[in-house]
């Protein structure tokens, strides 16, 4: 496989400077909803607070790629003496849990980095974030070229997964007779 320089866009997250306000996810839900600002669902935002109130840790966490299995690590990290699982950090969206997914359809929910026309300068969570918790980072790398499915194609894939080619296609079948 061939290398190709990308940019590569990342939310770096300060965690001493997060309050758990939860503005992030806020913003990040209105954005996304249908027609754009019209409703406010944290189900919905492709960014998420792990927090732990009572020793004051609030940890935000966005939503990565799509996993189609679960991991198999399952190691315990401790912070500020309390014990986490990997995947109270993880930022797929798996089979074995319901964090970033869609809640009435259950597809995989993805940062996308607020991507907008005309394009916004940084994601409306890194803007809205009160502390400054957030920074916004754009890098160029060297990246094997690879194939990436297409939202459309994962959705499917997911779809096929949960209910099977013969249940989908009926559905199609009698969607498209609708028209």
């Amino acid at each position: 496989m061939a290398k190709i320089k990308k940019i590569i866009k990342t939310i770096k997250v300060d965690v001493a400077l997060c309050n758990g306000c939860r503005a992030c996810e806020m913003i990040c839900s209105a954005f996304h909803a249908e027609p754009k600002y019209s409703s406010n669902n944290p189900e919905r935002a492709r960014i998420r607070v792990i927090r732990d109130p009572l020793r004051d840790v609030y940890l935000p966490v966005y939503a990565g790629e799509y996993a189609e299995a679960e991991c198999m690590g399952r190691e315990k990290y401790v912070l500020d003496g309390r014990e986490y699982g990997e995947c109270d950090f993880c930022r797929a969206s798996c089979p074995s849990r319901d964090l970033f997914k869609e809640p009435d359809s259950g597809l995989p929910l993805k940062c996308d980095m607020c991507e907008d026309d005309p394009p916004q300068e940084e994601p409306l969570c890194v803007k809205w974030c009160i502390n400054d918790a957030l920074i916004y980072e754009e890098r160029e790398e060297e990246v094997e070229e690879e194939v990436e499915l297409e939202e459309m194609e994962t959705a499917l894939k997911v779809l096929l997964d949960k209910y099977g080619l013969q249940k989908l296609t009926d559905t199609v079948s009698r969607l498209s007779q609708k028209d």
